[in-house]
C-alpha cells in the first residue's frame, strides 16, 4: 500500500481505493485538516515556520510529511513566498463547508441531549 492515498489504489478502509475513501484517508490523517484550515484562513502564502506556529508548533517532521502528501496530491503547492492551497485545494475547502455546518448542528444536538 502506498504511503500517500491515491484513488484506485488500496487505502485505509478500502481495498478498491474508491476516490472518496482515498480522500478520507488523506484528510483523516493527524493534523491534515488543521494544515488545510490554516492555509485557507491565510491571506497569502505561509512560510513553513508561520504554518507550524499556526498549527500549535506541531513537530516539523510531521508538518514536512503532511505538506509532502498534500503537495503530491495537488492540494497544496509551494510558492516562492511559502505554501498555499491549489485551485483543487480551495475547491476541497468549499466542499467541506457543508460538512462543517452539519458538524455544528450535530454538536449542538449532542450538547442538548446531554443536558
Amino acid at each position: 500500500m502506498s504511503s500517500i492515498p491515491e484513488p484506485g489504489n488500496p487505502v485505509r478502509g478500502s481495498a478498491t481505493g474508491r476516490p472518496i475513501m482515498a480522500l478520507l484517508d488523506l484528510i483523516g490523517r493527524r493534523w491534515t485538516l488543521r494544515v488545510l484550515w490554516e492555509l485557507h484562513r491565510a491571506t497569502g502564502p505561509l512560510t513553513f515556520r508561520e504554518l507550524r506556529a499556526r498549527c500549535d508548533d506541531m513537530s516539523s517532521s510531521l508538518l514536512t510529511r503532511r505538506l509532502h502528501e498534500l503537495s503530491e496530491t495537488h492540494i497544496v503547492e509551494r510558492a516562492t513566498a511559502g505554501y498555499t492551497l491549489t485551485e483543487l485545494g480551495n475547491a476541497l475547502i468549499d466542499h467541506l463547508q457543508p460538512l462543517t455546518a452539519w458538524a455544528e448542528i450535530w454538536a449542538a444536538d449532542m450538547k442538548e441531549a446531554s443536558g
